[in-house]
Formats: C-alpha cells, sequence, structure tokens
C-alpha cells in the first residue's frame, strides 16, 4: 500500500544539485563567510525560540538576518528555485544592527524586536525595494513615498524587513485562466511540498516562504481567500483578521469592502504574536477606525492548550463529500476537536447566493481602487486603462500564458455611485448576517471546516484548478477566519478553518491553538529539510 504521507511529485534530483552547488552549511541556513551562531537552527523555527537566542546573546539580528539570507539563497534562489521572494531588503543588514544596538543598550521593543519578516510584494515601503504586485508596468516606477501603515507598524515593533515575496500578479486579479504564483515581474513560485503544485495565491511568495523557513514569519493579503488558500496549500496557519483590524493603506488595492492583510506562519503563537503587530486604527483608513477599541493587546493570551474545551462549533456539512482525500483528513480532525472537549453541531453555509454580487462588488471597486492608487504613486502608468495598455505592449513578458480578462471586465464598469454596484453591494452583505445568524441560532464559538483542497499541479496552459474553498463567506463578510494545518493528502497539506463573528480573533486562536497543540499536524516540507538526502 502506498505511504499517503508521502509527496505525489518532488524533483530529488533538482534537490540533490542544490544541495551539491551552495554546500550543507548553506541548507542548514548557514553562511560559511559569517561567523556561525551558537545552535542556531532556521528551519521551523519561532519567534520565542530566535528571541530566547536573541536574549542571551548567542546570536543577533544581524546574524539571523545572514542566515536567512544564506537560506533563501540556498533554497529559493539556486537549484531547485523555489522562487518565493521576488527581492531581498538591502537595508535588512543596516537595520539589524540598529536593533542589536537599542538591545545592547536595554531597549527592546517587543517579541518582534531583531526578527526577520517578509511581506508581500503589493505592500509599500519607502526604501530600497520596489512596490510592483508582481507587475513590470511598476518595477521602474518611482518607491512609495512612505511606508505602508503595516510597515510602520512592524519597524516600530521591531522587525526587520527582509524582503517582498512573489505573489500571483495584481493579487490574481488580472484573468479567469491565471495560474497562481505566477507574476511577470517575479515568475513562477513553486510549492516546497512538491515544486511542481502549486503554491496556491495570491499570497503565494508569502506561504511558499514561510513553510520553507525562509523568514521566521510572513505577512500575505486577502481578498478572498490570498491569505488562507496558500496557507491550507503550504502547511500554515494563515489568519484573515476582520476588515478594519488591520489597516490597507498603502496597499496595492482590489477591494475597499474586502481587502485586508494578515499573518502567515508556522504556529499559532506565532500569528497571535504578529497579528498584535499589525492591528490597529489608522486615522486614513476609516475602516480601521474601531481597531483601536478592538483590538488585544496581547493576542497570546487566548492561547491555551484546552482552548476546545467546551467550545461549541459548527460543522459546515456542505464542504465535506466533496474531496475524498480532504475528507479522509478533515473527518479524523472533526473527531480530534470532540476529543478536545468540543460539541460539534452540523450547519449548511453556501456562498453561491452572493457570489456573483461579490463579483461585481470587485469589478467595481479595483477599478476605482486602483485608479486612485496608480494615481498616487507616480510613474508612466496612471491608471487601470494604462496598465492594460502596458500589457498589450509588453504582451510577450506579462501575457504568455494567460491574459488580462478581469482587467477589461472592470475598466468597463462605472462609478461607485451605479445602481448595479450598490445593488451587489447590499447582496454581498448577506455573507455576514449569514455567518453571524448561525453562530447565534446555534450558541456557536465558530464554524469549522476544510480549508480547501490540497495544491493542484502548476498548469500555465489551462490555469489553476482548485476543487474546493471556504474563503468566501468569511471574505464577503469581512469575518475573521484562520486556518491550521490538519494532515496530509498524499504528503500534501490540508488545513481545518475556523470561521467567527467580527472582532473574535482571539476566541479563533484559542480554538485553533487548543487544535494545533492537540494533533501537531503540521510537518516541515521535504525540500526545506536541512538533511543532506532526502527523507
Amino acid at each position: 500500500m502506498r505511504d499517503e504521507t508521502a509527496p505525489l511529485s518532488l524533483d530529488r534530483r533538482a534537490f540533490l544539485g542544490a544541495s551539491l552547488a551552495t554546500g550543507a552549511a548553506a541548507l542548514m541556513g548557514g553562511d560559511m563567510k559569517a561567523p556561525a551562531a551558537k545552535g542556531l537552527v532556521l528551519e521551523e523555527a519561532t519567534v520565542d525560540g530566535l528571541q530566547a537566542g536573541l536574549a542571551a546573546g548567542r546570536w543577533t539580528a544581524a546574524d539571523l538576518v545572514r542566515r536567512y539570507q544564506a537560506r533563501i539563497r540556498a533554497l529559493d534562489q539556486a537549484g531547485p528555485k523555489l522562487n518565493a521572494v521576488i527581492e531581498l531588503n538591502p537595508e535588512a543588514p543596516a537595520m539589524a544592527k540598529a536593533l542589536d544596538a537599542e538591545r545592547r543598550a536595554g531597549k527592546v521593543r517587543g517579541p518582534l524586536h531583531g526578527i526577520p519578516v517578509l511581506i508581500k510584494d503589493n505592500i509599500d515601503t519607502a526604501d530600497g525595494m520596489k512596490t510592483t504586485a508582481g507587475s513590470l508596468a511598476l518595477a521602474d516606477a518611482p518607491a512609495p513615498k512612505e511606508d505602508a501603515f503595516i510597515v510602520m507598524k512592524l519597524r516600530e515593533a521591531g522587525a526587520v524587513i527582509l524582503g517582498k515575496t512573489n505573489l500571483s500578479e495584481w493579487a490574481n486579479f488580472r484573468s479567469t485562466r491565471s495560474s497562481s504564483g505566477w507574476s511577470g515581474r517575479g515568475g513562477q513560485t513553486r510549492n516546497p511540498y512538491a515544486l511542481d503544485r502549486s503554491p496556491s495565491g495570491s499570497s503565494s511568495g508569502s506561504g511558499a516562504a514561510a513553510a520553507a523557513s525562509l523568514c521566521a514569519v510572513a505577512v500575505g493579503t486577502e481578498t478572498d481567500g490570498s491569505v488562507v488558500s496558500p496557507a491550507n496549500a503550504n502547511g500554515l496557519v494563515g489568519l484573515k483578521p476582520t476588515v478594519g483590524l488591520v489597516s490597507r493603506r498603502g496597499i496595492i488595492p482590489i477591494s475597499h469592502t474586502q481587502d485586508t492583510a494578515g499573518p502567515m506562519t508556522r504556529t499559532v503563537r506565532d500569528a497571535a504574536i504578529l497579528l498584535g503587530a499589525l492591528a490597529g486604527t489608522d486615522p486614513r483608513d476609516a475602516a480601521t477606525r474601531e481597531a483601536d477599541a478592538r483590538r488585544e493587546a496581547d493576542y497570546t493570551r487566548f492561547l491555551a492548550k484546552d482552548g476546545l474545551k467546551g467550545a461549541r462549533l459548527g460543522v459546515v456539512k456542505n464542504l465535506l463529500g466533496v474531496h475524498a482525500h480532504v475528507d479522509a483528513v478533515i473527518r479524523p480532525a472533526l473527531e480530534a476537536l470532540k476529543a478536545q472537549g468540543a460539541t460539534l453541531v452540523e450547519v449548511e453555509l453556501k456562498a453561491a447566493a452572493y457570489d456573483d454580487a461579490e463579483f461585481e462588488v470587485l469589478l467595481y471597486e479595483f477599478k476605482a481602487d486602483l485608479d486612485a492608487y496608480l494615481a498616487g504613486r507616480g510613474g508612466s502608468v496612471k491608471d487601470l486603462a494604462g496598465l492594460m495598455a502596458f500589457n498589450e505592449a509588453r504582451r510577450a513578458d506579462e501575457m504568455p500564458f494567460f491574459g488580462q480578462e478581469l482587467l477589461k471586465q472592470a475598466q468597463a464598469k462605472g462609478p461607485l455611485t451605479d445602481p448595479a454596484y450598490l445593488k451587489a453591494l447590499e447582496t454581498c452583505g448577506q455573507a455576514r448576517r449569514d455567518i453571524v445568524g448561525l453562530l447565534e441560532q446555534h450558541q456557536l464559538q465558530a464554524l469549522v471546516g476544510p480549508t480547501g483542497g490540497p495544491a493542484w499541479l502548476v498548469d500555465h496552459l489551462n490555469g489553476d484548478s482548485s476543487s474546493l474553498s471556504f474563503s468566501s463567506p468569511a471574505a464577503v463578510g469581512g469575518c475573521p477566519h484562520i486556518t491550521v494545518p490538519a494532515g496530509f493528502a498524499f504528503g500534501m497539506p490540508v488545513g481545518l478553518s475556523f470561521v467567527g463573528a467580527p472582532w473574535q480573533e482571539g476566541t479563533l486562536l484559542k480554538l485553533a491553538y487548543g487544535f494545533e497543540q492537540a494533533t501537531k499536524a503540521r510537518r516541515a516540507p521535504r525540500f526545506a529539510s536541512t538533511s543532506m538526502v532526502p527523507r
């Protein structure tokens, strides 16, 4: 009988080629030119573990930057080429040294002080890096005038912005036949669990990089599924917050009613730590006006091993029976929830009622929001029409595999005062009412179900072929959604989702942590193994 934990495919020859080309020290996250940081192992490193070594003086933030950069060169840029990191921050070494100096002077800003973070390449940074959404149309644009608000908060928390990650170009809002993880600027990101499989998207690079331990933690963004789907495909914890808990200012937009940034990490605790740094009111993002009042000062206070005890959870039954291999992972996960003291209630939640309305809203808001962003950014591409013209002029580079049908549909839309838009927006309001209604009706803390199917083959001819998704209700409703590794289908990760009422991130983290600690389902991808011989 076949071992169902073995990956469907893995280019072992390419892996060995990278090992021989870069050497054992590089594969272990080392840099042969840099002094060794005693005991430092980057694979599956947690924020707490890295912070303990910093506090004890076993390594410095500068050491961490050097070692992560070496790991990126070995696993991302050479040999098999995971292709998750689109650009390294030239200022990261200096940032790390300055934070080391603060530590020596007795100032530690918090749990992220000196911790290297990768962020998605649709998040503005006013430094030596570009912000392009993966598009060549912005590759020569002036640098953003200021950091995105969440980047300001990360810097204030002491995080080192290590670099930017590749993504599905324009956050996967360009074509109906796109390949997740492909961009004109960055090429195709690969899934570290099997290199011929999709990392999903649009936060593809953040997902693949965090899974392969190319950073301590990563930040993704989501409109519908772009945090939780790549987290599912790459065996990660992914948290899409309530829309309005985290500022969107300085993030290249799709939809001001659904966009948000969120943590992508290897553990629930790291997601809680990162969310604490990201959340907060931004005076220039009206959606966040309640964030300071609603946010928690410390999300880690919710984390308890018995977090499932006494919980009532609604199992979304229409997500089961769709994919046999997903069911084989999720049904034991549901039993684990019960074993930890949770009561499960079957419910039904369907997104079909607002699918068309959501798409209509996204088309209208993408045109309006992107035009506003591009007008303020500067450069030769000043609006959506100019972007489409650029793509046509650079067709060989920008459209070798798929077109720009969604850009054309968005460009055809009118202003946000159109009755069609207002009607669609009203219909989308049903999503939040459905989630909150089920939670209240059955006295539930969260809805649970499979996050999605296992990663599909990268297919530039036909595009993505995802078979199952639980992302839309929370995305359209603006509600929080966390996914946690639940197991493997033939070596490919499958996640379990918890969806809650607005502002209930603490509750979701508590439930997710209880499940994580009971199951310990995550395993590092063999691609990122420190072993010279694939296991």
